[in-house]
């Protein structure tokens, strides 16, 4: 398995767990999110303390919410990884859009089927 292979599948295991310490630990200081709401573009986060406080109301706001890796493919630095997560009363799909750095995600965009 690649490095960046490893990187993202620790992202997404911290991310399954709601682990924020644990996801923070793979992010660069410089990273960035993009989330796939509003639409149409979705919220840009940049830095580590914003992405931090994002994440800890994401999970706050989601307590329930299960993520299922259903395919990832890595090609040098970048992942693509199609998932499904899944909050209890409903559930969507998408594709996360990685470039790692130095063993941590620098950047993750987020797209779900419309």
């Amino acid at each position: 398995m690649s490095g960046t292979a490893e990187t993202v599948n620790a992202f997404n295991e911290a991310f399954g767990r709601h682990d924020v310490d644990a996801v923070m630990a793979l992010m660069t200081d410089d990273c960035i999110f993009e989330n796939t709401l509003p639409t149409p573009d979705g919220e840009r986060v940049v830095g580590h303390e914003p992405m931090r406080a994002f994440w800890d109301r994401f999970f706050h706001d989601s307590p329930n919410a299960t993520f299922e890796t259903e395919e990832m493919v890595v090609a040098g630095d970048r992942a693509t990884v199609r998932w499904r997560f899944d909050w209890g009363s409903g559930h969507v799909r998408g594709i996360d859009l990685f470039k790692v750095r130095d063993g941590k995600v620098a950047e993750k965009l987020s797209y779900v089927k419309g």
